[in-house]
């Protein structure tokens, strides 16, 4: 483990920062400051080897979530605090320290159809039709929520929960033709896969719930004649859908 001290202001305390397959612990002294400020005091004073992202500084683009502690953050809001430990967002390709690809994760959107597939120029939103999906619409797409999943670490496949939540918002408009076609996307890797353990809306920077998002996929998938393939393995048992 290396350790470089910074000295910058107030109390003394110790941050470490994983980097490829190292912890790298810097030694500051800083009260009060958030962990993107201390980030780029570091890259500017100490390291400027030290890669992560970053973009707005305003909680609003995503680009500078990481994991502190074991739990899904983003830089620019979360304030340090003595001996927090820094990493990558987990089930992601790391490119470099704090910095992670994307991509797999966000084809996802895609491959759910997560648009207007078929849209009905004819039907006008009032401001409660609006409300439905209000929240969805929030997502800013950092990713922690991908991190967080215990599916997704596991089966890269799965569908995800930013996907889904935006499948619900499109499912919800009523500006759409056709939501059939994408709740037939989502039945393989998708909803039934979720395990609802709510992971995702715990770290979820903008309180979205796409556990609850999912739940009302999985109502609608019912009223198109869907069930839990899940529930086969009870078919001995009496049970019929």
């Amino acid at each position: 483990m290396r350790v470089v001290e910074l000295i910058l202001w107030g109390l003394k305390m110790k941050i470490s920062i994983k980097r490829a397959d190292e912890i790298v612990s810097y030694e500051v002294e800083e009260t009060d400051v958030t962990l993107l400020a201390l980030l780029d005091k570091i890259k500017e004073d100490v390291d400027k080897t030290l890669t992560y992202s970053s973009g707005c500084r305003s909680s609003v683009c995503g680009s500078c979530a990481v994991v502190v502690n074991g739990k899904e953050k983003l830089a620019c809001s979360y304030k340090v605090q003595d001996k927090d430990e820094i990493a990558p967002l987990k089930n992601m390709e790391v490119i470099r320290d704090l910095v992670v690809d994307m991509q797999k994760a966000l084809e996802k959107n895609k491959i759910s159809k997560t648009y207007l597939e078929e849209f009905n120029k004819d039907v006008k939103l009032t401001d409660e039709d609006e409300a439905i999906n209000s929240l969805q619409s929030d997502c800013i797409l950092c990713g922690s929520c991908y991190s967080a999943c215990p599916v997704f670490s596991v089966n890269g496949e799965f569908k995800g929960p930013f996907s889904l939540t935006r499948v619900w918002k499109y499912v919800a408009d009523k500006r759409e033709a056709n939501p059939k076609t994408k709740i037939d996307t989502i039945q393989t890797t998708g909803i039934w896969d979720c395990t609802l353990c709510n992971e995702c809306t715990l770290v979820c920077p903008q309180n979205i719930s796409s556990k609850a998002d999912i739940e009302k996929l999985r109502s609608k998938s019912a009223m198109f004649g869907y069930t839990d393939p899940n529930f086969a393995n009870f078919g001995g048992f009496g049970l019929s859908f």
